[in-house]
């Protein structure tokens, strides 16, 4: 199916519309990225398991295996599952309406033939009363339109994420996705320590949570929501975080803190129906940034660089 989108135009997004496919494609992406988890050696802050926005879909990059290097990509023009080994395998999974525990069969299936070895732990992440994959018989639905409108969501997003990770000069992460919860994120570092993390996620160790937090962040993400808040949002956070960091004045008109959730938001169709929602976008990435900085007392002269050369002549981080 050809994408008809134009390339300035931002698609529609509902909840309601999106939910049943993505339920399916969060499954799909725990599986892939627990084969990542597996293959790949640690990295700070569970940097290694986490998926890459492409030019046709998701990826895991590279990884090492036991005759060379091999990589799963998702292809949401094809509507596939690849699997590319540096010894010249290639394997395919059609991406479509079947049940978890037929995808996950398939997947390893295709693995083993491919030469590679590696067993996962099946039961997903983050998920309360989750299913092991194997066990996984209930019917999923795919619908390619919704999937490819929200994947052409993602890259525009991967776009600005990108561009507002310039102008850090800190320690910061790269953007990439966490198939816990199916978000799109970027962080920044203070380059302090943090107190201990005391929070919890369903099926996720205690000691990965500590070190995920184990220094001060400032974060902001993509989410497509759940049945507990069905709305498709940009969020931004802190840790560790204080009363004034909900209380300073945010960009843009629509963006609001949210107390039980300790977090800033901004609805995805407030950006997708801007008249530029790049920069929409961005004096919310801004604007939060700079309440975590400030109430958190960061050292931003040694951490952000002048760019504002750039923004006055081309406007807001514009390609030159």
């Amino acid at each position: 199916m050809q994408n008809t989108l134009k390339q300035d135009t931002w698609p529609v997004l509902n909840y309601d519309d999106l939910k049943d496919t993505l339920a399916a494609v969060h499954l799909w992406t725990q599986i892939v990225g627990k084969i990542r988890l597996r293959k790949m050696p640690w990295l700070n802050h569970s940097w290694h398991v986490t998926l890459y926005v492409t030019p046709y879909g998701l990826s895991t990059g590279s990884m090492p295996y036991e005759h060379g290097v091999f990589q799963v990509d998702f292809d949401f023009h094809l509507h596939q599952l690849i699997i590319i080994t540096s010894t010249g395998k290639r394997e395919t999974v059609e991406l479509k309406s079947r049940t978890i525990a037929d995808f996950y069969k398939e997947v390893f299936d295709k693995l083993n033939t491919s030469g590679v070895d590696v067993t996962i732990y099946t039961t997903p992440s983050e998920m309360e009363n989750a299913v092991p994959f194997e066990e996984d018989h209930a019917p999923r639905t795919y619908d390619r339109q919704r999937m490819e409108d929200y994947w052409q969501a993602l890259v525009r997003i991967h776009n600005v994420f990108t561009r507002f990770r310039s102008r850090f000069t800190g320690k910061c992460s790269p953007v990439h996705l966490f198939w816990g919860a199916l978000d799109l994120v970027v962080t920044r570092f203070s380059g302090r320590d943090a107190p201990p993390h005391t929070g919890q996620a369903p099926n996720m160790p205690a000691d990965v949570m500590k070190e995920a937090y184990s220094k001060e962040v400032s974060s902001c993400g993509f989410w497509p929501g759940n049945e507990q808040y069905p709305h498709v949002v940009f969020y931004s956070y802190c840790y560790p975080v204080n009363e004034a960091f909900g209380e300073q004045p945010v960009m843009p008109e629509g963006a609001f803190y949210s107390k039980e959730m300790g977090e800033f938001f901004l609805h995805y169709d407030i950006v997708q129906q801007a008249k530029d929602p790049e920069r929409e976008l961005l004096a919310f990435l801004q604007s939060t940034y700079d309440a975590a900085a400030n109430t958190g007392h960061w050292d931003r002269k040694s951490l952000e660089c002048d760019l504002s050369h750039y923004e006055n002549e081309y406007g807001c981080f514009r390609p030159l």
